[in-house]
């Protein structure tokens, strides 16, 4: 016996509307990012404007200076390390097809990755409109964060406007989810700069050629969870093998030990008062991110997790981790 289905016209309504806003969020998926970008700086820079603002100084006028601070920490950096930086970094291009050459077995043509090199290089002016394209995101964060730390005051009201009856509850997240991302932002920095120092220290005793970009480069994967430290590892431990096969096994010692004590000691330091989210949550979270947005998907995977865990607690009124590990 057959059993008919009938299906409604409101029924057919909803999967259209849902289909077309699925489709619609896609179509906007780079400016979600960007958003979402500018509001993690939100809650990073909120604290310092906050106590500016206990200076009685104009809410706008302490947004200056906050950005002035930062583009002056940057900037010192940048004049410190930009020489040796620029020098290194172009003696590392002119020589990777030897170094390519010398690490490679004998039964691998060099000319494969010669040939890759050339095209690279003949890619320069697409290569520049990335940079570019990059350049104008950035400037557009930059601007996203100015009216949102402007309008910050007002926006968990507007947003607990949204949603009638619960408006203590959705105030409390709102702020549970700034304190977060804010925290989360300024510990990543951190690691950043702690793992990048311990590297450039490493590379420099075991006097690694080009020590300072591949430094940086540790210090920059450290943003991409688990994953990041081993990638960072990689290049240096092939240019150590161009002076030894003994050094790059001390290279790839010094880096595993950095790891270890990133994992054991720095991180739980450093973290203590951030995110505490199950390694294994975290590497599905950057495996999805990076499979859905690329590279941008793999740095935000961390953040989106913590505000879809904050999410659920207060919606499902579930225990925090933190507080079962506790009982």
């Amino acid at each position: 016996m057959h059993r008919r289905i009938d299906i409604s016209h409101k029924t057919i309504f909803f999967i259209a509307a849902f289909l077309l806003g699925l489709w619609a969020l896609f179509q906007i998926i780079d400016v979600i990012v960007l958003l979402f970008i500018a509001i993690i700086l939100t809650a990073g820079l909120s604290p310092l404007v906050k106590y500016l603002s206990t200076w009685k100084l104009p809410k706008t006028l302490s947004i200056g200076i906050a950005y002035i601070c930062i583009i002056a920490v940057i900037a010192g950096l940048v004049s410190l390390m930009i020489t040796p930086l620029i020098d290194q970094t172009t003696k590392l291009i002119q020589t990777l097809p030897q170094t390519i050459q010398t690490i490679l077995p004998p039964f691998v043509d060099p000319k494969i990755f010669q040939n890759e090199l050339a095209n690279v290089a003949s890619n320069a002016l697409s290569f520049s409109l990335i940079i570019f394209n990059n350049f104008l995101a950035i400037i557009s964060v930059l601007v996203l964060t100015f009216y949102l730390l402007l309008e910050r005051d007002k926006l968990d009201g507007r947003i607990a406007q949204l949603f009638v009856g619960s408006e203590d509850q959705v105030k409390k997240t709102v702020q549970r989810i700034e304190e977060k991302l804010g925290a989360w932002l300024r510990g990543q920095l951190a690691l950043s700069l702690i793992v990048g120092t311990l590297a450039y220290i490493l590379l420099l005793v075991l006097q690694i050629p080009y020590a300072l970009p591949l430094a940086i480069l540790a210090g920059l994967f450290e943003v991409v969870p688990v994953i990041g430290p081993i990638i960072s590892a990689i290049p240096a431990i092939l240019i150590a093998l161009t002076v030894s096969p003994l050094t790059g096994g001390f290279v790839a010692i010094g880096y595993l030990v950095i790891q270890q004590l990133e994992n054991s000691l720095i991180v739980p330091q450093v973290m203590k008062k951030a995110v505490g989210i199950n390694p294994l949550i975290i590497i599905l979270a950057v495996s999805i991110g990076g499979k859905l947005l690329g590279i941008s998907g793999a740095l935000l995977a961390v953040p989106i997790t913590v505000v879809i865990q904050i999410l659920i607690e207060d919606l499902f009124n579930v225990k925090s981790l933190r507080e079962i590990e506790g009982e």
